[in-house]
């Protein structure tokens, strides 16, 4: 399956593991009355919650943990049914290239994430915010030395994604629609300190002329995957990316645009996915290369959205073809920055703090649970672990060492 809802997830426990890992003595002292104080209360919120649902879980445990489904109840359709061939159309495919080709609502206004740069690879992201929805993002990741053929199986490898990707836990194919090439599976995934996310999904592959790939995917319901109470079922997603060349190189790119709602507040999560993604991205990029050297195939024989590829209508190629701007190629506000101006920016990213932060990043602790409603060990876990990197000086050094 497409795994672009990945970043996100990835960002944050990749945020989350690094800022555990790169506290130094300064972030011993924070992590005295400080950190003693959070755990305190998500610990009273946590009992008062358990103890309050104690009786109704242990009535709905056998219910609610059913088995879970094997390969050998994959249902393989030979005709094309209207609930399959409705969920994915031609007309997302359109909406998708018009939007990977710049063609974005006027009325969004979209503000710099992210650009990030190494030897290898190079990640650039926005995000806006609708008037009715979650936040949505628009990125462009470009890998050298890579053929689409090859990123495109690493995509669609769920299998092999498990291997390196630790938020991601289970998955399974519940159906496949071969007229349409309409793939429906289940997704199990975590994120740091919350119940586990289940996505239900339908996916669909199509390719252009010239190593040109598209991948749309949906949030849906099937009977195969009924509710379970241990899990969370998210119930917005739509995500979409394009894989091509980029001419005149040895490189390939993934445009991409997502949008999903796992129930984090709005602002926790911009956050999570500014200070995470980086890191997310040079590891996905690590797992890429050991993927290459295998071969760059999937294993099995079963029937997928990739074994059942669609073609790309032919009044869809012509306006894809015509198009070769990046996304998000004139959206950065320091697209013009100089090499000066940057050097400037990352010595500030190093400069010892101030006496003061101790303070406002003890009220940051208290402003974060709050900002994650719902979610309190959330915020206050995210908010130690951000208030001990920076605090921690030899660490925030590392990291933009590693993010240059």
């Amino acid at each position: 399956m497409a795994a672009d809802h990945e970043l996100l997830h990835g960002a944050t426990l990749s945020w989350w593991t690094n800022t555990s890992h790169t506290t130094g003595g300064v972030g011993v002292f924070v992590g005295g009355w400080a950190t003693a104080a959070a755990v305190m209360f998500i610990l009273i919120l946590h009992c008062a919650k358990h103890l309050f649902s104690l009786l109704h879980r242990t009535r709905s445990a056998a219910a609610g943990s059913s088995p879970t489904t094997t390969t050998d109840s994959v249902m393989v359709s030979s005709s094309s049914t209207s609930s399959s061939s409705e969920i994915i159309t031609e007309a997302d495919l359109r909406k998708l290239i018009a939007c990977l080709d710049g063609e974005v609502d006027p009325d969004e206004k979209w503000e710099d994430v992210i650009e990030k740069r190494n030897n290898s690879i190079s990640y650039k992201a926005k995000c806006c915010t609708p008037k009715n929805g979650s936040v949505k993002y628009l990125s462009s990741t470009v890998f050298e030395n890579c053929s689409p053929d090859v990123l495109k199986e690493f995509y669609m490898d769920n299998d092999f994604r498990k291997q390196w990707d630790n938020t991601f836990l289970e998955h399974e194919q519940l159906r496949v629609d071969v007229p349409t090439g309409i793939e429906i599976g289940r997704i199990i995934k975590r994120f740091p300190l919350l119940r586990l996310r289940e996505y239900v999904m339908a996916w669909k592959l199509w390719q252009g002329n010239n190593q040109i790939f598209y991948c749309i995917v949906k949030e849906c319901e099937d009977p195969l995957a009924p509710r379970q109470r241990k899990y969370v079922r998210v119930e917005t997603f739509r995500s979409g990316w394009r894989i091509r060349k980029v001419p005149g190189t040895n490189a390939c790119e993934i445009n991409m645009v997502h949008q999903e709602d796992a129930g984090l507040n709005e602002k926790m999560a911009k956050l999570v996915f500014s200070k995470g993604i980086w890191s997310y991205v040079c590891k996905m990029d690590s797992a890429l290369r050991k993927y290459s050297l295998t071969g760059g195939s999937r294993s099995g024989s079963s029937a997928t959205a990739v074994t059942l590829v669609q073609k790309v209508p032919s009044e869809l190629e012509v306006g894809a073809a015509s198009s070769s701007n990046p996304p998000i190629a004139a959206a950065s506000a320091d697209h013009g920055r100089t090499e000066a101006q940057k050097e400037d920016n990352a010595k500030k990213l190093t400069r010892k703090p101030s006496k003061k932060l101790l303070t406002k990043s003890l009220l940051l602790v208290g402003g974060l649970i709050c900002l994650t409603y719902g979610h309190p060990s959330l915020g206050a876990q995210v908010a130690v672990a951000y208030v001990l990197k920076k605090l921690s000086k030899r660490g925030a050094a590392a990291c933009g060492r590693n993010q240059d």
